[in-house]
């Protein structure tokens, strides 16, 4: 477990106003739902709060598996289950977009010679990376 900045572990405590029960469905061909029931800290059905759909889905990529989570709007089972394609383009799209900006980001971190090496100062590992003439 990471620690926070002042050295002490995170917060832990769950939230009892907000708990939900959690149900897993699947076509086990495309994907899966995951109904979240908004539950009462004893565990009966809380009808104050609406019930939230999370999809899921796999993007193939050349190292494997990419697993992809997104919102479903919808009411009801049924509603999610006619929603999971337009969210799961969407949610795919994020995330391949996510992607795209982190290979951006890691290819414009490019390394000069002679910059320095690890906070040492330039020319501390010999060299320097500049043509010296004598």
């Amino acid at each position: 477990m990471a620690l926070s900045p002042g050295g002490k572990a995170p917060e832990m405590s769950m939230d009892a106003a907000n708990v939900y029960r959690e149900d897993v469905y699947t076509d086990r061909k495309v994907g899966t739902i995951r109904c979240m029931t908004p539950v009462k800290s004893d565990g009966s059905p809380d009808p104050a709060r609406s019930m939230l759909f999370v999809g899921e889905a796999q993007i193939l990529t050349p190292m494997g598996a990419l697993p992809v989570s997104f919102e479903i709007e919808g009411a009801s089972l049924a509603e999610a289950i006619a929603n999971y394609e337009a969210a799961a383009k969407e949610g795919v799209e994020r995330t391949v977009k996510e992607i795209q900006e982190m290979r951006r980001q890691a290819a414009s971190s490019i390394v000069l010679p002679g910059a320095g090496g690890g906070g040492l100062p330039p020319g501390a590992l010999g060299g320097g990376g500049k043509i010296q003439i004598p």
